[in-house]
C-alpha cells in the first residue's frame, strides 16, 4: 500500500510568504473596464462609416411623434400625416439640413408636441439634469456607506474577538 505523505513544509530557516491580501480596487477596475467596453460597443463607437441619408432620416423619424396618432412615432405609424412627415424629413435631409434645422422646421409647422425628446434649454432642461444629480448622489451615498462599513470592519479586526 502506498503511504499518504504530508504536504511539504518550507525549511525552518526559510522566510514564510506573507498571506495574500484582497485587492478591492482591482474588482472595481475590472467592472469599470467591462462597463466602458459595453457602452462603447452599444453606442456604435466601432461601427465606423458615415450614415446614409436614409439612415439619418429613419433616426429622425424615430424621434418624432405622429401628428394624428395618440401614441406612435412617425417611423411606426402608417397614418397619412406620418407619411407626410416622413417625406418632409427625407426631403430636408436630402437638402443637407442639420438636425436642429429639421426640428425647427417641423416645430414651426406642427408645434412643439411633434418632438418626442424634451428640450435641452429652459425649465424643461431639468428633465436631463435631475436624473444625473440623483444618480451621482446615490453613488456618493453608497460609496460613503461602504467606506464607513470598511472602517468599522477594520476597527473590529484590530480589536480582535
Amino acid at each position: 500500500m502506498a503511504e499518504a505523505t504530508a504536504p511539504a513544509r518550507p525549511p525552518t530557516g526559510a522566510p514564510a510568504r506573507p498571506p495574500r491580501r484582497p485587492r478591492p480596487g482591482l474588482g472595481l477596475l475590472a467592472m469599470a473596464v467591462v462597463l466602458g467596453v459595453a457602452l462603447a460597443v452599444g453606442g456604435g463607437l466601432l461601427s465606423g462609416g458615415r450614415e446614409t441619408d436614409a439612415q439619418r432620416a429613419a433616426a429622425i423619424d424615430a424621434q418624432l411623434r405622429c401628428p394624428s396618432c395618440i401614441d406612435a412615432t412617425v417611423e411606426d405609424s402608417s397614418a397619412s400625416a406620418a407619411v407626410a412627415v416622413r417625406h418632409e424629413v427625407a426631403q430636408l435631409v436630402a437638402e443637407g439640413r442639420t438636425d436642429t434645422e429639421i426640428d425647427a422646421a417641423l416645430v414651426s409647422r406642427y408645434g412643439e408636441t411633434i418632438l418626442l425628446r424634451p428640450p435641452t434649454s429652459g425649465l424643461a432642461a431639468l428633465v436631463w439634469v435631475i436624473p444625473s444629480v440623483a444618480g451621482a448622489a446615490a453613488a456618493a451615498g453608497i460609496g460613503a456607506l461602504f467606506w464607513r462599513r470598511s472602517r468599522e470592519l477594520g476597527r473590529l479586526r484590530r480589536e480582535g474577538p
